[in-house]
């Protein structure tokens, strides 16, 4: 899992990048489920978190939730890249940053356009 610390040089600034964060007990109250749970979801890479700003732990997106569920399609998205070689913190700012898809890669999971994403993500390695 990704620990590199905000404001690396060279780095997004996923703090200002994402806007709304959650830890990790936010997370499991919006999915329903365990703090542990939302543990294994990360460690197995079917969800991502990382550090939005320095001196705070390890967060997941708040967008990343939906309806109750994770969004559908990122669980996927998150292994495919994460097998090629992408850690957590370079998925969160890949999916925060618009990349003419219109919009955002996690707006398109949201509104269930994840077909131009996966493609794009496997285009990406």
């Amino acid at each position: 899992m990704d620990t590199t610390a905000p404001g690396t040089p060279g780095q997004p600034d996923l703090g200002a990048l994402v806007g709304e964060w959650n830890d990790w007990a936010e997370t499991g109250r919006a999915l329903g489920i365990s703090v542990s749970r939302v543990r294994t979801l990360i460690r197995e890479n079917q969800l991502a978190a990382a550090v939005p700003a320095e001196g705070a732990g390890q967060q997941v997106p708040a967008a990343f939730v939906q309806d109750g569920e994770i969004v559908k399609g990122l669980s996927g998205l998150v292994m495919m890249l994460t097998d090629h070689g992408y850690d957590h913190r370079e998925i969160v700012a890949w999916l925060f940053t618009d990349l003419e898809l219109p919009g955002r890669p996690i707006d398109a999971l949201r509104e269930n356009r994840g077909s131009e994403v996966k493609r794009r993500a496997q285009a990406m390695h």
